[in-house]
């Protein structure tokens, strides 16, 4: 004989569900981009290590495709451990990468043959939970896909980063379509700032925050990342916090 759940039953149970699933998200470990105006925005003060992450260019041409993939590596080069890189055109220049932060010693390179092969790689790398964070370069991400790799992340605490690169501008429109991606990005590139000698300034971008789950949407106009994968505030680098360890914590609610 099945007896019916009482409402002290029921409520007894959804208190016990609650306490499991806050056991089980209560510490997850963030990046901080070691700017407070940008840390502000996202919850916990940094990007989640276990999470997907989607980073685009602001335009469909290979100059913003750069800036995204330069601040793809910029976050790369801050965590712990070998970065695994998934495209399928062997077309990354190495030392612009180092320039932001990455050397070439720290990345395994894997050219797959169309981008089914490159999103299951990248799922793959996140299930291995060896590697500090993987990273693959798509024109189209589908929730269902998005789905599959915010879980593998999730499972080895991993990040992953989703750089869209777009060759025709009827590619970039995909970009509107919804990801379970926790935050999402797109980079655009600004006039350096100019000198008082002769030469070119530090890069500059205009970075937006599209997306951040249990965050804020808001955009920055950055000095791009630096040898250390670090980005600058153009009126305000004296002021400009050093923290870019992987120590912050924080409650997930």
């Amino acid at each position: 004989m099945v007896r019916a759940m009482s409402k002290a039953d029921v409520a007894a149970l959804r208190s016990t569900i609650a306490a499991l699933e806050a056991g089980r998200r209560q510490v997850q470990e963030v990046l901080p981009f070691g700017l407070k105006e940008v840390d502000g925005k996202l919850p916990g003060g940094g990007l989640s290590l276990g999470a997907l992450h989607e980073v685009a260019g602001g335009g469909n041409g290979a100059v913003d495709g750069a800036a995204a993939a330069l601040f793809a590596a910029g976050i790369a080069a801050r965590t712990n451990g070998r970065i695994l890189w998934c495209l399928t055109k062997s077309d990354l220049f190495a030392p612009a990468l180092a320039q932001a932060g990455l050397s070439p010693d720290r990345v395994i390179y894997v050219e797959a043959g169309d981008e089914k092969a490159v999103l299951a790689c990248m799922e793959e790398g996140l299930r291995h939970g060896g590697l500090g964070c993987v990273v693959a370069e798509v024109v189209h991400l589908s929730m269902t896909a998005s789905r599959r790799l915010q879980l593998a992340s999730e499972g080895s605490s991993t990040m992953g980063i989703a750089v869209r690169r777009w060759r025709r501008q009827s590619e970039a429109s995909d970009f509107g379509q919804p990801t379970a991606a926790s935050t999402r990005w797109r980079v655009s590139v600004l006039p350096s700032h100019p000198l008082p000698v002769p030469g070119v300034g530090r890069h500059r971008w205009l970075v937006e925050l599209i997306r951040a789950r249990a965050g804020e949407s808001a955009d920055f106009e950055l000095e791009a990342c630096d040898d250390q994968g670090r980005l600058g505030l153009p009126s305000q680098m004296e002021h400009r916090s050093a923290q870019t360890g992987l120590g912050r914590r924080y409650a997930a609610g």
